[in-house]
């Protein structure tokens, strides 16, 4: 049974020797073994709200896809795929309990205009022009008057949020 395994999932092979078929079956299982990665992570993972979280996604799209074209050892390639999982699932939890934590892995919102005035320091160390900032007042406040908005903060995924002024 073991050689089988072995034959089809063609274990221990150098990549270039790989058939369709051994790529396919590899390919197969990954996607599954991703997919309960996916369900152990947390869906805010998924949506890459912070950096935190398109890292993990970015780290584990490669190293996955390296146990696909055999570039790696499969089993603990997919196995390194869990842990890595996992350690992003505690250091979340740990950022849940702890707010230090939780900005410096995370980051902090920052504020961009303060009743309807430029903050221009935070504009600079967030790296957002004015011209940045009135794009999103038009798509995202529905309007160009910058005296319309209370606050616009820069959140740590990167959006860019409007409370605007009654």
């Amino acid at each position: 049974m073991s050689q089988l395994f072995q034959e089809l999932l063609g274990l221990g092979m150098e990549p270039k020797q790989l058939t369709f078929l051994q790529i396919s079956l590899r390919g197969i299982i990954v996607f599954v073994a991703t997919l309960v990665m996916v369900r152990i992570s947390s869906k805010r993972s998924l949506a890459e709200k912070t950096a935190f979280d398109a890292t993990l996604l970015v780290i584990i799209a490669s190293v996955l896809a390296r146990a696909i074209n055999g570039s790696a050892p499969f089993f603990p390639t997919v196995g390194t795929g869990f842990v890595l999982v996992l350690l992003h699932r505690s250091l979340a939890l740990t950022a849940y309990y702890s707010h230090g934590f939780g900005i410096l892995i995370k980051g902090k919102p920052a504020v961009l205009v303060e009743n309807g005035k430029l903050q221009r320091k935070n504009m600079s160390l967030n790296h957002i022009s004015e011209h940045d900032l009135e794009e999103d007042m038009r798509l995202d406040a529905a309007t160009e008057d910058l005296s319309k908005i209370k606050v616009a903060r820069v959140e740590r995924s990167g959006d860019i949020s409007f409370i605007k002024a009654e």
